[in-house]
């Protein structure tokens, strides 16, 4: 039995898979930003799983001061996690910014997982043959220092591109630097038929099952665990390369530096 976090999973392919590792008997905890979604979703998976071992962690990852509080919360009640699944994000946004005037889908997307991970460690380290499955996109466009700090503003498609780039050139960073986890990136299938994809393009192209299958092959599956610091691509069905930018060591350490220098003030 393993146990695992799903960020961003009272809905969407989260949730679905959520489900799927539930009715394996697994330990899941899941994630949202309402209290009452959370509870709701926690009862509604219980159910169709028959699995108890169901909880939950509330946090807007919009907000980095709550993300680290969620982090606090995880270290003194979880005491150990085997898989992390960083599946939150956005796309369409009433607001393009957070009320610390960062750039909403740069703080929701990649520095809200950086932040979670990062201030989990000790509990990750805990867990047997750990994984983490950062859930990137095919949209990566390189990484602009103002937008990761909230001084530049771009449209939704290119903040997203960036956000999504910024996350997987983290995970193979961190995948180098923490080489007993392993870390892998992934594009779960583009337009999966999700409450993200309707809201941002109005139609789909795949179902979600796509998504939540690739999502649990890659947790839970053995073919993945020498994998580490990869890009797997669902739109092709295989590990592939990604941005050049994820393979330039002087981009990723800037980034690095820069995110690490932003959240100080956090």
């Amino acid at each position: 039995m393993k146990t695992i976090l799903i960020t961003g999973s009272t809905d969407g392919i989260g949730k679905l898979t959520a489900l799927k590792l539930a009715k394996d008997g697994h330990k899941i905890y899941i994630h949202g930003r309402s209290e009452v979604k959370v509870t709701k979703v926690i009862d509604e998976l219980k159910g169709a799983s028959n699995n108890k071992n169901i909880n939950g962690f509330v946090a807007d990852f919009s907000d980095l001061k709550a993300v680290k509080q969620m982090a606090e919360q995880i270290k003194n009640e979880v005491e150990k996690l085997d898989i992390l699944i960083n599946n939150a994000g956005i796309y369409k946004t009433n607001s393009s910014k957070t009320k610390d005037s960062l750039d909403i889908r740069m703080t929701v997307n990649y520095l809200a997982p950086y932040v979670l991970t990062e201030n989990i460690i000790s509990v990750l380290e805990k867990g047997s043959k750990t994984r983490i499955i950062n859930l990137s996109s095919a949209a990566q466009s390189t990484v602009q220092k103002g937008v990761l700090t909230g001084d530049a503003t771009v449209n939704d498609s290119e903040s997203y591109a960036q956000s999504k780039l910024a996350l997987t050139m983290w995970s193979f960073n961190f995948a180098k630097s923490h080489p007993n986890i392993v870390t892998i990136a992934v594009n779960p299938g583009s337009l999966l038929n999700t409450k993200m994809a309707k809201e941002a393009y109005g139609q789909h192209w795949s179902p979600a099952e796509k998504g939540v299958d690739i999502l649990y092959s890659l947790a839970l599956d053995s073919i993945h665990s020498n994998m580490s610091a990869h890009y797997f691509d669902n739109d092709r069905g295989s590990y592939n390369n990604v941005h050049p930018d994820a393979y330039d060591a002087q981009k990723i350490s800037a980034l690095i530096k820069d995110t690490n220098k932003l959240l100080t003030l956090f």
